[in-house]
């Protein structure tokens, strides 16, 4: 059982932070407080409501329930109301109220930092030539929390927003400290500096956009000699496959140059750590094999280096898929106003609760649980 004086401040605090999201409406003309409202799609769309008619057959079923914590004075809007108030709502100030809510539950400091970008496929429109929604997460590895997340236009436009989520995280104060994982799109000079400039660290993907950066360090690991390097092997069995890897490290960083496409392009100038990871996956009819190098501004044992090369994969794994497959983001077809960022906020906050809660199942059987049992959706929206 929840201690009910537990329970009610940290509802309130909820409330309180719907609140302060700005309402442009006329007052006398509010039937519907905006706090309300975005309470109402919060645990509806915990409760695995997926579309505006599900929250609202929801709502009026749970009315009594809603109304424990504010008045509903006139019930439960119509489909067609709430979707209009989530495309009107400023996406930075509907983020703002949930990433508060949880930095004054969850205070401690992330020690892991992943950073990628998801596309909500659906959300494109042809017709007035919008691009489909591609939504930028730092997701904190070990604490599994969805910190924030940035709306772009589309994948292109991450290397000039990764500086802007960087710079929203350190304001949060929940940068400093920590390790950033970032894939091969963020391998930039700017990128890395501006990690550094945080006091945090980087580990990031060299791939194909640094192709001078990636010859060099695989050239290196060919010839390193065997006291320059420290190495570790893992092997996993999982999904009918057997995954062997082997990590190789070494802080021999000196000779480090990157390709310059045009006159003083900077330089990465705080890399101390370079790692080759070479994989092989082997499945019931074939082997696989894969050879990945990252560079780092850390010197970490080679143990930590490989879980946080692991760990970036988790945002693709227990964020994106789940968000995909459990709370159906790609079929979603919200696509006037801001609509589609504001649901993309929502169900990463709504995710970060339903995984949260310490019971042992899957985020499918949370989600029905609490749409079945309010006192089980009242420990999602508090532990």
């Amino acid at each position: 059982m929840i201690d009910e004086e537990f329970v009610r401040p940290r509802l309130a605090l909820l409330l309180q932070h719907f609140a302060e999201i700005g309402d442009d409406r006329e007052g006398w003309r509010i039937a519907y407080p905006i706090d309300e409202v975005l309470f109402l799609i919060t645990c509806a769309t915990i409760c695995s409501c997926d579309d505006f008619e599900d929250i609202v057959d929801w709502g009026e079923t749970h009315l009594a329930f809603l109304r424990q914590f504010s008045e509903f004075h006139f019930g439960i809007p119509c489909a067609r109301w709430l979707r209009d108030l989530l495309n009107r709502i400023d996406p930075s100030l509907f983020a703002k109220g949930f990433e508060d809510w949880i930095a004054a539950l969850w205070s401690g400091r992330p020690d892991i930092i992943a950073i990628d970008g998801k596309t909500a496929r659906r959300t494109h429109d042809r017709g007035k030539g919008r691009k489909a929604l591609h939504t930028l997460s730092a997701y904190a590895t070990k604490a599994r929390l969805v910190l924030a997340q940035l709306s772009v236009p589309d994948k292109t436009n991450e290397i000039t927003a990764i500086p802007d989520l960087l710079d929203h995280l350190a304001e949060a104060k929940q940068l400093q400290g920590a390790l950033v994982t970032i894939d091969a799109m963020g391998c930039q000079a700017e990128i890395a500096d501006k990690i550094t400039s945080h006091k945090a660290d980087y580990l990031l993907t060299v791939k194909g956009n640094q192709p001078t950066l990636e010859t060099d360090i695989a050239a290196y690991f060919d010839t390193a000699p065997p006291d320059e390097v420290k190495t570790m092997t893992t092997v996993e069995k999982a999904h009918g496959r057997l995954e062997t890897r082997t990590y190789i490290a070494s802080q021999i960083t000196d000779w480090i140059t990157a390709q310059r496409s045009y006159p003083d392009q900077p330089k990465f100038t705080t890399v101390k750590t370079i790692i080759r990871v070479r994989s092989r996956t082997e499945h019931k009819d074939r082997s696989t094999f894969d050879t990945r190098h990252y560079i780092s501004s850390a010197t970490l044992p080679i143990e930590r280096l490989a879980e946080a090369v692991r760990g970036h994969w988790t945002i693709e794994n227990q964020v994106h898929w789940v968000l995909d497959v459990e709370f159906k983001e790609d079929l979603a077809r919200y696509r006037a106003g801001h609509g589609a960022k504001n649901m993309a906020i929502l169900r990463r906050f709504a995710l970060d609760l339903v995984r949260r809660h310490p019971r042992q199942k899957s985020i499918k059987v949370k989600r029905k649980r609490a749409g079945w049992s309010t006192d089980f959706l009242r420990e999602v929206l508090q532990l």
